[in-house]
């Protein structure tokens, strides 16, 4: 086996690793308010939601296509691949590949830590682009497209960013105010079961478009790699092992539950009533599917966000906690610069020991920040005991880091 192949082997497993991770720190965008009405219990929110996402890694492969193509600068005018890249196995693209996943996985890791609904897409391009620019300069990353579309990370992850949960926040808030319009008067006995089953299809269509949209993510990336490698000649299709494998990834990661996340996205921002959860569910359905149909690589968490916001302005008399909204944003507005900056970092310890000893302290250096990162969120557990608690009564695990919650003790 030549070094390549061992590297081109490591960005697998870190790709599959990353995909994994974007499942259980996702899960809270389909099923959080779904759980935190009771409409469905945990483990079976998070089980619906794992098969439901992988199925719906199968449905599309539009994203998939925008990691390929959209962000690294693999190919010369003419549309053959860059030698620069593709020499030697692919090594020098590989290492690229490998340092900005890598970025992407830390971070989510510490993010899931202390309870914040960040952008796992948004992790990964940020790690995917520090590392490029470490490696190939600020050329190397494709900014815009041919001038005819909106198209690179400017137009396929930049600007969905920023419209995406604005569009979400907004459907979100005038459906809240219609429905409690419609159904004033109405008592509540007659209308809660009904929003709840309402909830648990919506949830359920909100796990299906997160599987259409993020597990092509890693896909993209796989196939980057298999690219570089020379094992794959065609941008414009993916191979049936990438999706499988990636699909199986995303749900077994779903199927844990990011429970930190889930927790925060369900109670920390909004006294959630059935009714908010089927329109806040709703809205980022219809908006992340419409984005996947579209190729744009947006954030299911920013959508799943802003729509949970947005079911708490329009809902009358609502309450929304913006303290715990605003260190969203900030979380939002720093991860991908953040990923970027551990990417370039992986890359730059990587390139200065040099081919694959190079690729395995990169590895193991991401080993041991998971596994530091896991024995630290052991301290303050959350899980499906516990998810449910009071916001008020058990603040979030980076607010109080030694207050462990008697359920989580037992």
């Amino acid at each position: 086996m030549t070094q390549a192949s061992v590297i081109l082997a490591l960005v697998v497993v870190t790709a599959l690793a990353f995909d994994f991770t974007n499942g259980f720190h996702d899960t809270a965008n389909a099923m959080a308010t779904t759980i935190a009405t009771k409409a469905l219990k945990p483990k079976t929110a998070v089980a619906l939601s794992g098969v439901l996402n992988l199925l719906g890694a199968f449905l599309s492969v539009q994203v998939a296509l925008t990691v390929t193509n959209a962000v690294v600068k693999i190919q010369n005018s003419d549309g053959t691949p860059k030698d620069s890249l593709t020499a030697n196995g692919g090594t020098a693209l590989l290492m690229i590949i490998l340092a900005g996943l890598v970025g992407g996985i830390i971070w989510n890791l510490l993010t899931w830590l202390i309870g914040l609904p960040s952008s796992s897409s948004h992790a990964l391009f940020g790690g995917l682009i520090g590392a490029t620019v470490a490696g190939l300069g600020w050329a190397g990353v494709k900014w815009n497209g041919d001038g005819s579309k909106l198209d690179g990370v400017v137009g396929k992850v930049l600007l969905p960013a920023v419209m995406s949960p604005v569009i979400a926040g907004v459907v979100a808030a005038v459906g809240t105010w219609v429905i409690f319009k419609v159904v004033a008067g109405i008592a509540v006995r007659y209308t809660q079961q009904g929003f709840k089953w309402g909830q648990i299809g919506s949830a359920s269509l909100v796990s299906l478009a997160h599987g259409t949209n993020d597990a092509q993510k890693t896909m993209g990336v796989i196939t980057l790699a298999l690219i570089a490698s020379g094992n794959w000649t065609d941008t414009k299709s993916i191979p049936l092992w990438v999706k499988v494998s990636c699909a199986v990834a995303i749900a077994l990661g779903t199927y844990l539950g990011g429970w930190r996340i889930i927790r925060t996205l369900g109670k920390g921002l909004v006294d959630i009533a059935p009714a908010q959860g089927m329109a806040a569910q709703s809205a980022s359905a219809a908006v992340i599917l419409a984005s996947s149909h579209l190729g744009f690589a947006l954030s299911t968490t920013h959508v799943a966000t802003g729509s949970v916001l947005g079911s708490g302005v329009g809902r009358p008399a609502g309450e929304v906690r913006w303290r715990v909204a605003g260190r969203m944003v900030l979380a939002w507005l720093i991860t991908l610069p953040a990923a970027g900056l551990v990417g370039a970092l992986m890359w730059w310890i990587g390139d200065l020991i040099g081919g694959l000893p190079g690729a395995l302290v990169m590895f193991l250096l991401l080993v041991a920040a998971a596994a530091g990162m896991w024995l630290r969120s052991r301290r303050v557990p959350v899980d499906q005991h516990n998810v449910n608690d009071d916001w008020d009564a058990v603040a979030s695990p980076a607010e109080l880091p030694e207050r462990v919650p008697a359920t989580a003790a037992n």
